[in-house]
């Protein structure tokens, strides 16, 4: 376990003596309940699904909207738009596309094959061409696979299902095409990966794209909890938004948001999930990202307390609710194991991507003997797939990092974008609190904590910008660190950008620190990076 001096813990606000206690000695002795950004504590009160538009309705719905878009259609001049492609995406991407619009104007009683477009390593590029089939073709549904190699994508372009099918329509079933008529197509199992749902027939334009949910667990890691709900759907973790990580050696509760999901589909669950539960379903139109909460309220039960007696513990918390304390990152943050996190992420942030890789997957004290021999294992043989198979199912980043090198042997770089993105920037976010809680000690020691000094920083007064966020990871074809502008687990989806408000601050000055208007409280210490 890391020591306290070793992350920058070393200051206090007073010297009132203080007392020794246990703390999570069990699991319930830690409650931490998310509060959100308009101040509501988040708990956990309802496990139903709501009731949502009846199918009846929804048919009706579906039926109404495909009737007005085919009329729309009917008047679609192909050949104009193929065009139109030849200009964004060349002749023979755009011939590719004629080939498929032609099968779907005859009506063609043959299988619809999704058509793949050529290999484009330009992100801004493929949302180029993503968007001129969402504004001029959208009876087609157009998304993202991987191409060749490492390095490039493929736009892979379809049939959307509520016209007539999508390549992998269901097979024997009578469908209306784009013309109004009746066509039966045939079942195919589609090439690559697995479609997306950007393209579902069944989700209403009324509905938020984004379903919102209260998770509640106990003793589980919030990625492990993800995990193991993104298995029972079928879809994969990075389609999974939270504000933040919840420790695992607790009882907590937050929000969670997931891509086009029923919420009759996730409140089934509950009775097959263990020692977790969801529920409070709403949808949203944005899904939620990491910083976006006010912060957690605690719970905090400690025990075997040792004391000289009551009233000295009655003085430290009464010195607490005084002076406050220094707003350390905690242990918690920099991991429970041997190996701290803030070491995997500043290798990161250096591109050592081998020396992340031997971090996370290096042997370490403590663990149950069947992890502790896969760690052994690898780190002897380097054999992946081996590891792989004796890694048990619970340690979700080490067996994300084997996969990842199973799929590209010697590619490190791909082994840790095979971590979830989320799991990835913690180990930044950890080294990042690293750096804060050293800065913040060298502040306290250097000046004291009971006056602000000429040089701090302090909010601007009345002054605000509201800026756009976007989301960081790495690249893949450089050894950097990138910030795109969109979510990931909605590529290209201009729509998904998260606004915040941020206010401006200034350095104080000399006449400000005169003037005594300002304390300890009004100073910020800035999060490097």
């Amino acid at each position: 376990m890391v020591e306290e001096e070793t992350v920058g813990i070393k200051c206090y606000v007073n010297s009132v003596p203080g007392f020794r206690g246990i703390l999570k000695q069990r699991y319930s002795d830690f409650i931490v309940n998310e509060v959100d950004c308009d101040g509501n504590v988040v708990h956990l009160t309802c496990l139903d699904a709501p009731v949502e538009v009846s199918s009846i309705q929804s048919c009706e719905f579906e039926r109404q909207e495909s009737a007005v878009e085919n009329e729309e259609l009917d008047n679609v001049k192909l050949l104009e738009h193929v065009e139109a492609l030849k200009i964004i995406a060349g002749d023979s991407n755009a011939e590719l596309v004629k080939g498929l619009l032609i099968k779907i104007s005859e009506g063609a009683e043959d299988i619809l094959t999704p058509v793949l477009l050529h290999p484009d390593s330009d992100k801004s590029h493929r949302t180029l061409v993503h968007n001129f089939f969402k504004g001029r073709l959208s009876f087609l549904v157009t998304d993202t696979v991987d191409g060749p190699d490492s390095r490039s994508k493929r736009i892979r372009i379809r049939f959307d299902a509520k016209y007539g099918g999508k390549g992998n329509g269901s097979h024997g079933k009578r469908r209306r095409d784009c013309r109004g008529k009746w066509s039966r197509y045939k079942r195919q199992k589609p090439e690559g990966p697995e479609y997306d749902s950007r393209g579902k027939d069944d989700w209403l334009a009324q509905k938020g794209k984004y379903l919102q949910f209260h998770l509640y667990k106990e003793n589980k890691d919030t990625q492990d909890a993800l995990m193991v709900i993104g298995k029972m759907l079928g879809v994969q973790p990075k389609w999974f938004g939270f504000a933040g990580t919840k420790d695992k050696r607790a009882v907590t509760t937050q929000r969670v948001t997931v891509f086009k999901q029923a919420s009759s589909r996730l409140a089934a669950l509950n009775i097959r999930l263990y020692g977790m539960k969801v529920g409070d379903f709403c949808y949203v139109d944005k899904g939620l990202a990491l910083g976006q909460l006010s912060g957690n309220r605690f719970t905090i039960t400690l025990r075997g307390v040792i004391a000289e007696n009551d009233e000295s513990i009655k003085n430290a918390a009464e010195g607490m609710r005084r002076s406050g304390f220094i707003n350390y990152f905690g242990l918690q943050r920099f991991g429970t194991g041997s190996v701290p996190t803030f070491m995997i992420g500043a290798a990161l942030l250096r591109g050592e991507w081998k020396n992340a890789v031997d971090l996370i997957l290096q042997p370490r004290d403590g663990e149950r003997k069947e992890i502790s021999e896969a760690r052994e294992y690898f780190m002897k043989t380097k054999d992946a797939d081996g590891a792989l198979l004796r890694m048990p199912h619970q340690r979700a980043t080490e067996r994300a990092v084997l996969t990842g090198l199973r799929k590209y042997p010697g590619n490190f770089l791909q082994a840790i974008n095979n971590i979830p993105r989320t799991m990835r920037m913690m180990y930044v976010h950890s080294y990042q609190s690293y750096l804060w809680n050293h800065a913040a000690s060298k502040r306290i020691q250097e000046y004291g904590i009971h006056k602000v000094v000429e040089g701090d920083i302090v909010y601007s007064e009345n002054v605000k910008v509201e800026v756009e966020m976007g989301r960081q990871e790495f690249s893949e074809n450089t050894n950097e660190v990138i910030v795109a502008d969109v979510i990931e687990n909605i590529e290209d989806d201009a729509d998904a950008a998260i606004s915040e408000v941020l206010f401006q601050v200034k350095h104080v000055t000399a006449k400000d620190v005169a003037d005594e208007k300002l304390s300890i409280r009004d100073v910020l210490l800035p999060l490097p990076g």
